[in-house]
């Protein structure tokens, strides 16, 4: 076993999903000395398998959850401005159901939604008529009256991907695909951490604090790794979500109403695709195991044949996706019904201070990791105050965040380029496009085709500066294109993985 520097780390982080990179990224960003290991690749788990939204979160109205809907949509505001190229305004049509919702409720829902947050990006909500107002309306005559509001739509394992390329930007320490195998606190108030890489290699180092992020798995590394009974209660809750080809033509995303008094979402999908989801039921088994079941798939395509004109079976289904959240409370009541929000314990009675973060939501992540340095002010020496609400992230300093401008000047730089391959590279690489791109001046500078517009350039871009290792990091979270490319083109790119080193 090696100690990889002599030197103490204020934070320790194990868990490399949204929440464990956005802590990361705000501490380094003040000067602090930060270091994450993370078991498999960034955002693996559920961080990667959202509903690929940042939104205030409606239906947390019923619940009475204003704090957590107003900073919710105070965030969406601001991660507009910070990564224009992975978060676009999405317009969202709520077709009335007289027996779920009376007409009263629904206003007055959509009144708060418009006025809890700071909003000045978007247009607020509105009544529509669904015959009349939507062009080539996919819904059922049966529904005639509609609401509409406004969220955004979030590629959210790549805004994982930003978030850590930011904290390293910072000075912090990313290790993905290593896995913390034990923590101790020491007598001088410092934890030693051990973490083993993939190869078996075993390291240590020695911080002032230790976080634990691990989402579902947080009670389990606090009694595996650290050696402490969980004190607090979290429910693992299953989410599934399907893809099937496009439902219907526009822009728009739907949210249904079902009579269990849940919500479905339809939204578009990577031009050719509809999502489908979310499902939430009570899971007991290993996180990394989850799979969607007949049941959560027959439950959504109900929900979509309830609706659409077009009806769905499961020989539609293109991918489906599952994840666990780890909700804060105990065993009473229905999942449904569990708070999103964020619970933060601290463990200081001992010397080191130990921190562990239950539940939260990709949209309020950031706030969140200020949350944490707050909480932590008097255990580390700050150099810098609160930043990360107006530092964009990787690719996002696109200019006065117009993006239809930047896509403009990328085009007349590049004019070679397809338009579909175009929109690919502006809105998953923003202005680091243009590092990706250099100076090729034709499609033959990019190198191999692997297939669905995945080319060598953009693989050894992602390699090198994105943490990439397997065809699954590169198809399935760094892009969406695994949805496109065929098991031949999957075992081609996977033989160049292999014969080509890191470079």
């Amino acid at each position: 076993m090696a100690e990889l520097t002599d030197d103490i780390l204020d934070l320790f982080i194990i868990g490399g999903g949204i929440n464990g990179v956005g802590i990361a990224r705000d501490a380094a960003g003040r000067g602090l000395r930060v270091a994450l290991c993370e078991q498999g690749d960034l955002g693996q788990a559920t961080s990667s398998a959202s509903s690929k939204l940042i939104h205030g979160g409606i239906r947390y109205l019923e619940q009475y959850e204003f704090r957590l809907v107003r900073e919710s949509l105070t965030e969406r505001e601001i991660f507009l401005h910070l990564a224009p190229h992975l978060v676009r305004p999405l317009r969202f049509v709520m077709p009335h159901t007289p027996k779920l919702r009376p007409l009263w409720q629904i206003r007055l829902g959509l009144f708060l939604y418009d006025h809890l947050g700071r909003r000045s990006s978007l247009p607020g909500s509105g009544r529509v008529d669904l015959a009349r107002d939507i062009p080539q309306c996919p819904l059922k005559r049966e529904y005639t009256t509609g609401f509409y509001y406004w969220d955004c739509a979030v590629d959210d394992s790549r805004l994982v991907i930003m978030t850590a390329m930011d904290a390293r930007r910072h000075g912090a320490e990313i290790y993905p695909r290593t896995r913390c195998i034990r923590a101790r606190r020491r007598p001088d108030d410092r934890w030693t951490v051990q973490f083993q890489e993939e190869d078996g290699d075993i390291h240590s180092r020695h911080a002032r604090v230790l976080i634990n992020a691990t989402g579902p798995w947080a009670n389990q590394v606090l009694e595996q790794v650290i050696g402490r009974k969980p004190t607090e209660k979290i429910r693992l809750v299953q989410g599934s979500h399907l893809v099937v080809p496009q439902l219907y033509s526009g822009r728009d995303a739907y949210i249904f109403q079902n009579p269990d008094r849940r919500i479905v979402f339809a939204i578009p999908f990577i031009d050719e695709f509809t999502l489908i989801g979310t499902t939430e039921t009570e899971y007991a088994g290993e996180p990394a195991d989850v799979r969607i079941t007949p049941e959560e798939r027959d439950y959504l395509f109900a929900t979509v044949n309830r609706y659409f004109l077009k009806q769905i079976s499961k020989q539609d289904m293109v991918w489906s996706y599952s994840g666990v959240r780890p909700l804060y409370g105990d065993e009473s009541g229905a999942a449904s019904e569990l708070s999103r929000d964020y619970h933060l314990e601290l463990d200081a009675a001992e010397g080191a201070s130990l921190l562990t973060v239950y539940g939260g939501k990709i949209t309020t992540h950031r706030a969140m990791a200020e949350s944490i340095i707050h909480k932590l002010a008097d255990r580390i020496n700050l150099a810098k105050g609160d930043w990360t609400a107006g530092q964009p992230l990787p690719g996002g300093d696109v200019p006065d965040g117009d993006m239809k401008g930047y896509l403009d000047q990328i085009r007349r730089r590049y004019p070679w380029l397809d338009e579909a391959l175009l929109q690919h590279y502006v809105h998953s690489y923003g202005t680091l496009s243009e590092s990706l791109l250099g100076d090729s001046s034709s499609v033959s500078d990019l190198g191999r085709h692997f297939g669905a517009g995945l080319y060598e350039r953009e693989v050894d871009y992602l390699c090198k500066n994105e943490w990439a290792r397997s065809c699954d990091d590169i198809l399935w979270r760094r892009t969406k294109l695994g949805i496109k490319v065929r098991p031949e083109e999957v075992k081609g790119l996977g033989h160049w993985l292999e014969v080509h080193p890191i470079r």
